[in-house]
């Protein structure tokens, strides 16, 4: 009788090293563990991508406008040579006779769907598959989730979803950098999520630069202990007669109003809360808030981290206190007195996953052997729980409008009640009025002071604001049952960021303690020829929310990718440059001939001679064994001759064989993907 084995495939390692330990398989094997009828394995995160255009047909390997759009008719997936070992060994363990079922157990998302799917098709497999759908790494979680397994088909709308968004991106990205790139003779990056994002960039740094301050005035009274204000005046000559008329008079109060007020508890952290919070307090950027909280998922210390839920589902209720509990041990704070559990438990607000938490398991660890990174971003979430479940903060605000040389001047004051959720927020203390203050009172006027202010300009974005930006980009324009808006979703924002600083379209700089998100020349000037199609944040949200349509079943995955398909048809057949735009790209190097691939300009570099595209990866190499066997130098000129006319003539090339030297043509052969060179003789 053969034993059957269920094989259970999880995203990373690590994650597959916590499920085998729950699940029994002890059994350290090649690529994977073994025991008690479970076989687990691991993805190490996407294992197979899609191809590269050059492997649909050759000659897109060079990069030229009359070979665009390219569209591929069936969609093929390359396996990198750095992961290959592993996909092998996952192959071959989902085509084993002993292998009767087969699990997914990759992180709960649409990415983790993706890796998954992506493996099992491309192994052939057509086995039975279930998913596992966890938000905690901890052991009980673990086992509760291989109790109510779901069958795999449930997320086949996730997984379409997924596929259609990869393949959107390959679409835009290739066909839209392509062709920019060629039309202005440099790498220009563009994406389907990153073009917009830049954008919004761009046009706040515009907005600054446009902006003209305009100074104002406020006259101020101190009136026996309190300081009231007046309006904004324009014009100073005018604010210091104002002054001048209060002077020495008395002010009447002439309403004095005291409310009750409170103020609810912020709600727990998505990812997008936590890491714009992450950015205020801690300077942290969103890819390292989102790596930290990865670990510490990893680590059984958090839920999971890729969430754009606040709230706990209503079953967790019961469980909440033993959270709290845990979340206080990680700040070193006593537990509030009443849990408020129900406030923080919403079914009908949670989608995917829940609220970002901490697990129980936080309130035993050893927080000192954390990194300080993940250390303080568990703060910052056990800090939310704790003020979440507490009562609001209740306090008394005290209104003041006095009059004085007939122009109005206020103050307002606030008188603690209750601190409730405050008592775990660092937050200013409320200054108070004095007490006493009844309407028809006379205050002696002891002091008038004129402030001069200016209208200050609009802010640079910091990681904090431009995720706020981004989360709400278009809404305005998007439907009110519209389930995604903005730009991007919470689990892709942060890397868009980082790969907009890498392409080198947006720089972090610093200034006092702000860190700021700046175009570059480059990104100001893509923005500036990118049509509004591929720039405006109202598109990118209906993307995303057609993709919600493709997950839910409502919309088909063709006629999701018809309309990206007809986008870029559109694009490359309308698109023109626009003129004068060598102004918009200047080079601060020599070109010293046009790259044979893609068209953009090669220029020297202390190795070689580089195409300024780093996407097209051209290069003639000046230490080539080819020219240094032949004891001669790939000199400028010579590369200018290769570039401009395919071919330059050597002169006293020494021979290896005969010991003599000889005079030759070399020319320049480039398939594409790899840079050879030919000697001819004579008058070829």
């Amino acid at each position: 009788m053969i034993l059957l084995y269920q094989l259970v495939i999880a995203e990373k390692p690590s994650v597959a090293m916590s499920i085998a330990k729950v699940l029994g398989a002890t059994a350290r094997k090649e690529g994977h563990m073994e025991g008690a009828g479970w076989l687990v394995s691991w993805c190490v995160g996407h294992l197979a991508e899609l191809a590269e255009p050059a492997a649909y047909d050759p000659r897109y390997g060079k990069w030229r406008r009359e070979d665009l759009p390219i569209l591929p008719e069936s969609w093929r997936f390359t396996v990198g040579q750095e992961k290959r070992s592993q996909f092998d060994t996952l192959r071959t363990l989902l085509r084993r006779e002993d292998v009767s079922e087969v699990v997914n157990a990759c992180d709960a998302g649409r990415e983790g769907e993706l890796i998954f799917r992506t493996a099992y098709h491309l192994a052939g497999c057509a086995k039975p598959m279930k998913r596992l759908w966890i938000s905690s790494m901890e052991d009980g979680a673990i086992r509760e989730g291989f109790a109510s397994l779901r069958p795999g088909r449930d997320y086949d709308g996730l997984h379409q979803a997924a596929l259609c968004r990869q393949k959107a991106d390959w679409l835009v990205g290739i066909n839209a950098t392509r062709l920019f790139s060629v039309l202005y003779n440099r790498t220009l990056n563009i994406g389907r999520v990153m073009s917009p994002t830049l954008a919004l960039i761009v046009q706040r740094e515009a907005e600054i630069a446009a902006f003209a301050p305009e100074p104002f005035y406020t006259v101020e009274l101190d009136c026996g202990g309190m300081t009231v204000t007046g309006e904004r005046i324009s014009v100073k000559k005018d604010a210091s007669a104002l002054a001048a008329a209060c002077e020495g008079h008395a002010a009447t109060i002439q309403t004095a109003e005291r409310r009750e007020k409170s103020e609810k508890p912020p709600a727990l952290y998505d990812l997008t809360t936590l890491q714009r919070e992450a950015n205020r307090a801690l300077g942290y950027t969103a890819q390292q808030t989102l790596d930290y909280l990865q670990a510490l998922y990893e680590k059984k210390l958090c839920t999971y981290p890729r969430t754009d839920s606040r709230f706990l589902t209503d079953d967790m209720e019961s469980a909440v206190p033993a959270l709290v509990s845990a979340a206080a041990a990680v700040c070193g704070l006593d537990a509030p007195g009443e849990v408020l559990a129900s406030q923080v438990c919403n079914s009908g607000k949670v989608t995917d996953h829940h609220a970002v938490v901490p697990t129980r398991s936080a309130a035993a660890a050893d927080l000192s052997a954390l990194p300080l990174g993940e250390r303080e971003v568990l703060r910052l979430v056990s800090l939310a729980l704790l003020r979440a479940v507490c009562p609001p903060y209740r306090y008394a605000e005290t209104a003041v409008v006095v009059e004085c040389a007939g122009h109005s001047f206020s103050a307002k004051g606030k008188v603690l009640l209750d601190a409730g959720w405050r008592a775990y927020a660092e937050l200013p203390q409320d200054a108070a009025l004095p007490g006493g203050l009844t309407e028809g009172m006379q205050l002696p006027v002891e002091a008038v002071r004129v402030k001069t202010g200016k209208t200050a300009p609009p802010k640079h974005f910091t990681e904090d604001s431009i995720l706020a930006s981004m989360e709400t980009a278009g809404a305005g324009d998007m439907p009110e049952d519209a389930e995604r808006r903005g730009i991007g979703t919470p689990a892709t924002r942060a890397a868009i960021l980082e790969k907009l600083v890498a392409s080198g379209l947006v720089e972090r700089k610093k200034a006092k303690k702000i860190t700021n998100l700046l175009p570059t020349q480059a990104g100001s000037s893509l923005v500036t020829v990118l049509p509004e199609a591929l720039q405006s944040p109202l598109l990118t949200a209906e993307w995303e929310q057609r993709l919600g349509e493709v997950e839910r079943g409502t919309l088909a995955p063709e006629d999701f990718m018809d309309g990206i398909a007809a986008l870029v048809r559109d694009l490359v057949r309308d698109y023109q440059p626009v003129s004068g735009w060598k102004v918009l790209f200047p080079s601060d190097r020599e070109t010293i001939g046009p790259c044979p691939r893609c068209g953009g300009a090669v220029t020297e570099s202390k190795k070689g001679f580089f195409c300024e595209n780093r996407e097209c990866r051209f290069v003639l190499w000046k230490d080539s064994k080819f020219f240094s066997a032949k004891k001669k130098q790939l000199t400028k000129s010579a590369a200018a001759s290769l570039l401009k006319a395919g071919r330059v003539k050597l002169t006293g090339c020494w021979s290896e064989k005969t010991g003599k030297t000889y005079d030759a043509t070399v020319i320049l052969e480039d398939d594409g993907e790899r840079t050879n060179y030919k000697l001819v003789f004579g008058h070829e």
